[in-house]
């Protein structure tokens, strides 16, 4: 695959996870659309890894540090605690052991400030792509 259509990949994979993000925010599934939001940050990070490693495959994680860690994108600490905190959001809905507390936290106040910083950091992280 060439350069472009695999970030573009990535990219169009992002924004259809965007997507349902919002209308599971909508339908007040928040647990679930953090979970996506997550996802939407993941595959962003993974057109900037394929842009800056020469169209490499991007490694299988879902650790959105460590994804970010392998690009030129320039991290303030304050982004880094950030991605660190919705890396959780991973696993929270994943595992048993995890989904019923995140679950009672995941109000709409809860999620809307999350949300709401995963959408400016996905933009952010977009405006770094050529």
């Amino acid at each position: 695959m060439e350069l472009q259509d695999h970030i573009q990949y990535w990219l169009e994979s992002a924004e259809h996870d965007l997507q349902t993000a919002e209308a599971l925010f909508s339908s007040e599934r928040y647990d679930w659309c953090l979970f996506l939001a997550h996802l939407v940050l993941e595959k962003t990070l993974k057109a900037l890894y394929v842009q800056d490693n020469a169209n490499a495959l991007p490694p299988r994680t879902h650790n959105l540090l460590r994804l970010a860690g392998h690009t030129r994108v320039q991290l303030t600490e304050d982004h880094r605690l950030f991605l660190d905190e919705v890396n959780d959001f991973n696993l929270e809905v994943r595992y048993p052991e995890f989904k019923r507390e995140f679950y009672k936290i995941c109000t709409r106040d809860f999620a809307e400030k999350y949300f709401d910083r995963i959408k400016e950091m996905h933009g952010w992280l977009r405006s770094r792509l050529k």
